[in-house]
């Protein structure tokens, strides 16, 4: 569905150049479940925007459900379904008015755009709205009709750019059960962005991580968190016994990364489970008190600090304290040339 080979795109601001994707290789197969994960200028959405037509490859090529990226950028559209993160509804007209009014842009017949806005109103559990107009639509309802609107051309490849960001815990599980059901379903690839890992790791056959304007790893969830060496064991104790504490751990058969923050020492260790017991024995021996003791399986943040050396939730602050605004470095030229194909 997608194959791109040395994608890249360099934006100019303020008379210098900024790489904001670095020759990115990437292959998707049909009925996949793909996420793209990283932090805001990692080159996640200027990567979508490129692949989606909205931005031109500034080197490389692709070739996405068929279409060659830059030969046939129409033929892209045509076949590809995109739900941005901003959506895009004319908040004075009816669900129901909106969804068929943008199946007759797809060039479907009125009678045509009419049924096919029934089914999906049906399946994304939004009939009972589509009198309503989509100005009153509650943030979950909303994201459900943008997911619609992606889909009135029955595309088999869909992009979805941060679909669940904003809503609450319970209207984000709704719409991660709807977009499972795309792929099991309905048989339709799915591109998705996001920076939940939780929803990466919940919803993704496949996950690829980009950081710096290259892929820097990929795989599945299961895969990438066995790539970090070990359980996380954190144990809590007065602060006149940390370094007690610390050397105790280092000693552990297997442990490594001893740290200490605060009152906590924190050590990775093959199998947490196991290595705990003898820890607090040690400990015990050692007239060291504990205050609290959590063990922890590797996540994709782990990951994301094995490949990078920061979490990505450290990054993604760290980007948002140092950006003039927008993602993806170069934000105010992406604006200007978006649309270019």
């Amino acid at each position: 569905m997608i194959e791109a080979r040395g994608l890249a795109r360099t934006f100019k601001s303020r008379g210098r150049s900024v790489e904001a994707v670095r020759g990115v290789d990437l292959d998707v197969s049909a009925g996949e479940l793909v996420g793209f994960l990283g932090p805001n200028g990692a080159g996640k959405t200027t990567t979508l925007r490129m692949l989606t037509t909205l931005l031109r490859p500034t080197a490389g090529k692709a070739t996405v459900s068929g279409c060659d990226l830059l030969a046939d950028p129409l033929g892209v559209r045509r076949r590809i379904g995109y739900v941005a993160q901003g959506g895009g509804t004319t908040p004075e007209l009816k669900v129901i008015e909106e969804m068929v009014l943008q199946a007759q842009f797809y060039g479907l017949s009125k009678s045509d755009a009419v049924r096919r806005s029934g089914e999906l109103t049906k399946m994304l559990d939004i009939a009972d709205l589509d009198q309503r107009l989509c100005k009153t639509l509650s943030g979950g309802q909303r994201r459900r009709l943008d997911v619609a609107l992606g889909l009135l051309h029955d595309p088999r490849l869909v992009f979805l750019d941060e679909p669940s960001t904003g809503l609450d815990p319970q209207s984000r599980a709704n719409l991660w059960d709807h977009i499972r059901s795309l792929r099991e379903d309905h048989d339709t690839t799915v591109f998705l962005t996001t920076h939940y890992l939780d929803e990466a790791d919940a919803l993704c056959d496949r996950i690829l991580v980009i950081d710096n304007g290259r892929i820097v790893a990929e795989g599945s969830p299961s895969d990438l968190k066995s790539q970090v060496s070990g359980d996380r064991v954190e144990v809590g104790v007065p602060a006149e016994h940390v370094a007690a504490a610390a050397e105790v751990a280092g000693t552990l058969p297997g442990a490594h990364e001893v740290s200490t923050v605060d009152e906590m020492v924190r050590f990775r260790v093959p199998r947490g489970d196991t290595a705990l017991p003898e820890m607090l024995r040690a400990l015990d021996t050692a007239d060291v008190p504990i205050t609290s003791v959590q063990v922890h399986r590797p996540s994709l943040d782990d990951v994301f600090l094995t490949l990078t050396g920061r979490t990505l939730r450290d990054a993604e602050k760290e980007t948002a304290e140092q950006a003039d605004g927008g993602s993806d470095g170069g934000s105010s030229t992406e604006k200007e040339t978006a649309g270019v194909s």
